[in-house]
C-alpha cells in the first residue's frame, strides 16, 4: 500500500489529461470557427489516407439520473427524441464530409452518451448507416459503444455487430444495494451476466466493464465483493477508477448524497491498491492510468505494439491524428485544434439544421502546447518521456524537472539529462507529475476548484 504521507502530499485537484490544453484552459480568445475547420482539413490530409480518422458520437438521453454522472445527458422517457437527434446528427457529418471534400476512413467509432442503448436498435441502424453512407470503414475499424446493462438487449448486441461493432463497454460501478441506491445506478449482477454473455454470443471480441472506487458509502469490502463477482464473467477489459466528485458542474446530477458519505483520500487509495491487486491476480494487465485488460484484448497488443493513445474517448488500441465529435457537447481534436459543441439538444438541432456548425468553443494549439501535449501523451500511455531533439525541448522545460525534484526525491520519478521515466511507485500520481509539464496550468492557478482530485 502506498504511504499516507505520500497520499496526503499529492492528493491535490487535477486533470485526467484526455487532452493537453485542459479544456478550463483553452483560450476562446484565439479561437474562430474559421481556424478551426482550417485546422481540421490540414489533419485529415495530412492523416485520412496513413491513418484514417476517429468519430465520436454523443448521444445524451437517459431515461434516469445517475447521481455520480458528470457528462452531458437528458433525462426523459419520450422516445420520440430519437429520429430527430439521428437526421441532426447525421445532417452535421454531411456537414464536415462536405468541408473534407474527400470521403473520409473510419479508423474507430465510438457511441457514447448519456445512454447509446436508450435508441432502439433500429434507430441505431439508421444513425450508422447513415454514418458510412458517406465513409469508406477501414480494415482493421474498431466500433464500440458504451452500453447499459439494464436495457442493452440481445436485438442491440446482433444488430450492432452485424454492422462491424467489436466492442461494448458497460457500467457497472459496484454491486452493493446501498452503494447502488445512492448513486441511483440499481442494476442486480445477473442483469450484467446476462448483458456480457449476450455481446459474447453476438460476436463481440471486447467486452468491458467499468468499476468505480471512491463511491458514497463504499468500503474495501465492496471493491472485494465487487471484483470477485466480475472475476466470474472475466471481462477483456476493465476501467477501475477514482469517482471524479465535480458537483459544482452545474447540471451534473451529483447531488444524491453528502460528502461526508465519501471515503476519504487514504481509504479510496485502499480500494485501489486491493483492487488492483485482485485484477493482476486474475490475469490482467494494469494498461496506463486505472486500466487492466487481459492479454487477449486489443487494448493489451497496442502497448506490445506501442500504438496505445488517449484522447477524449479515454484510451485507444490505435492512433487516429483527427477525430471528429458529432452531436450536443461532443469535442473534436485535429491535433492543432480543439473544438467542442453547444450542450443544449434544442439549440445544436437547430443550427445544425439551418447549416451551421453547432461549435461554440474551442482552441487553437500553439507551438509550445504541441510539445508539451506530446509529453503528457508519453506520460499517460507509456509512463516515460524524453527530450533527445529541439522538436522535444520547449522553453519552460528546465523550470519544469526542477519541480519534479521532490517528486524524485519521493521515488516518483527517474529523471536524467534526456528522459523521463515514472516508477512503480510513481504510476498513481502519474496526473500529478504531468501537472508539472502543464504549462498553462502552471501560469494560471485557479482560485476554484476545476479538477476531482487525483487520488
Amino acid at each position: 500500500m502506498l504511504p499516507s504521507k505520500l497520499i496526503g502530499k499529492y492528493n491535490i485537484p487535477g486533470p485526467r489529461y484526455t487532452s493537453y490544453p485542459t479544456v478550463p484552459y483553452w483560450d476562446d480568445k484565439q479561437f474562430s470557427l474559421k481556424g478551426w475547420k482550417s485546422s481540421i482539413v490540414r489533419s485529415f490530409n495530412e492523416s485520412n489516407t496513413s491513418e484514417g480518422i476517429s468519430l465520436y458520437i454523443h448521444l445524451p438521453f437517459c431515461e434516469s439520473l445517475c447521481t455520480f454522472c458528470g457528462c452531458n445527458k437528458r433525462i426523459t422517457k419520450n422516445h420520440g427524441v430519437e429520429i430527430p437527434y439521428i437526421r441532426s446528427v447525421i445532417r452535421e457529418w454531411e456537414m464536415y464530409c462536405d468541408l473534407l471534400e474527400k470521403r473520409p476512413l473510419i479508423k474507430e467509432l465510438h457511441l457514447g452518451g448519456g445512454t447509446p442503448t436508450f435508441f432502439s436498435a433500429e434507430n441505431l441502424s439508421l444513425l450508422i448507416n447513415g454514418i458510412f453512407s458517406l465513409a469508406r470503414k477501414s480494415e482493421d475499424a474498431e466500433l464500440s459503444f458504451e452500453g447499459h446493462p439494464n436495457n442493452t438487449t440481445l436485438e442491440h448486441l446482433e444488430t450492432l455487430a452485424s454492422l462491424g461493432f467489436s466492442r461494448v463497454s458497460y457500467g457497472v460501478q459496484d454491486y452493493n444495494t446501498k452503494v447502488q441506491q445512492a448513486i441511483h445506478r440499481i442494476q442486480p449482477f445477473d442483469n450484467v451476466k446476462s448483458a456480457t454473455e449476450n455481446a459474447r454470443k453476438a460476436g463481440f471480441s471486447s467486452v468491458g466493464h467499468d468499476i468505480i472506487f471512491g463511491l458514497p458509502f463504499q468500503t474495501k469490502e465492496d471493491i472485494i465483493h465487487t471484483i470477485n463477482r466480475t472475476k466470474e464473467l472475466m471481462p477483456d477489459r476493465i476501467a477501475f477508477y477514482s469517482y471524479a466528485h465535480v458537483p459544482w458542474i452545474k447540471g451534473n446530477g451529483q447531488r444524491g448524497f453528502k460528502d461526508e458519505d465519501l471515503p476519504g483520500a487514504e481509504e479510496k487509495r485502499e480500494q485501489y491498491e486491493t483492487g488492483k491487486q485482485m485484477l493482476l491476480e486474475a490475469g490482467y494487465v494494469e494498461i496506463g492510468m486505472d486500466h487492466f485488460a487481459l492479454r487477449s484484448d486489443s487494448l493489451f497488443r497496442s502497448v506490445e505494439n506501442k500504438t496505445i493513445h488517449r484522447n477524449f474517448m479515454g484510451y485507444t488500441s490505435s492512433k487516429t491524428q483527427a477525430m471528429i465529435g458529432l452531436g450536443v457537447s461532443a469535442i473534436s481534436d485535429s491535433w492543432y485544434g480543439f473544438a467542442q459543441n453547444v450542450k443544449g439538444v434544442e439549440e445544436y438541432e437547430k443550427l445544425v439544421n439551418d447549416g451551421i456548425f453547432p461549435v461554440f468553443r474551442g482552441h487553437l494549439l500553439t507551438e509550445e502546447d504541441l510539445i508539451i501535449r506530446k509529453h503528457i501523451l508519453n506520460l499517460m500511455c507509456k509512463f516515460k518521456t524524453s527530450w533527445y531533439t529541439r522538436h522535444e525541448f520547449f522553453t519552460g522545460l528546465p523550470d519544469v524537472l526542477i519541480s519534479l525534484r521532490e517528486m524524485q526525491n519521493d521515488g516518483l520519478i527517474e529523471i536524467d539529462s534526456n528522459y523521463l521515466v515514472v516508477t512503480e511507485k510513481g504510476r498513481p500520481f502519474v496526473r500529478n507529475i504531468c501537472m508539472a509539464f502543464d504549462l498553462r496550468l502552471q501560469r494560471n492557478k485557479p482560485e476554484t476548484k476545476l479538477f476531482s482530485m487525483t487520488v
